[in-house]
């Protein structure tokens, strides 16, 4: 989120090529937005933490209420509530017959013009196609991925000998406020060992 709001990778490249100059990388204000935090599991609440300490009014879209996030002060509201009053909006919910584009080009035409959306739940959450158009007309000023709706095949797979066959995942990472990252938002020493820990301890009960 931070990344994309306050153009670091856009900065990095253009101090590579010592253009020194900051006309173009404008951010905003975190503090005092309003965030919308679709799934309020385990993840979707260490957002909301951050995003307390950041100063935000958060609101919550979840059709199981979570307690804690209350005592955080998160409002439950309606889906299309939380679309129309976000300036941020991160999905943390599992892709099941419900969710499966949860968000389309009907959800898109609710959000407030400039808003920013952030997905690291799974990819058919969001329909692509939609969401280019809503790149395109400035719907959202910016837009931070960690998964892709035509990922299987594409993610953890080098293809750097290869001519890209995907040409919405081309267009998608054309655009310079859009943040991609191959499915790595998990991918911390820790969470290895706790993803091996869990795996032997199943295999353990299994034996048993």
């Amino acid at each position: 989120m931070m990344t994309v709001n306050r153009k670091i990778v856009e900065s990095r490249m253009l101090m590579q090529l010592q253009d020194f100059r900051v006309d173009s990388l404008t951010g905003f204000d975190v503090h005092g937005k309003t965030v919308g935090i679709i799934g309020t599991g385990k993840i979707g609440m260490a957002f909301a933490s951050i995003m307390n300490g950041f100063g935000t009014r958060i609101l919550a879209f979840d059709p199981i209420e979570n307690a804690e996030a209350k005592k955080l002060g998160v409002q439950y509201v309606t889906l299309n509530e939380l679309l129309r009053e976000s300036d941020i909006i991160s999905i943390h919910c599992p892709l099941n017959p419900t969710t499966k584009n949860l968000l389309t080009k009907e959800q898109f035409g609710q959000m407030k013009k400039g808003s920013m959306l952030i997905s690291t739940a799974r990819g058919g959450v969001v329909k692509t196609y939609d969401l280019i158009d809503a790149i395109e007309n400035k719907t959202l000023k910016a837009v931070c991925l960690d998964v892709y709706e035509n990922e299987k095949g594409l993610f953890f797979e080098d293809h750097r000998e290869d001519v890209l066959k995907d040409p919405l995942f081309a267009r998608l990472r054309s655009f310079k406020n859009v943040l991609i990252t191959g499915h790595q938002g998990f991918l911390t020493d820790e969470a290895i060992m706790g993803i091996a820990k869990v795996t032997i301890a199943n295999l353990d009960c299994l034996q048993n």
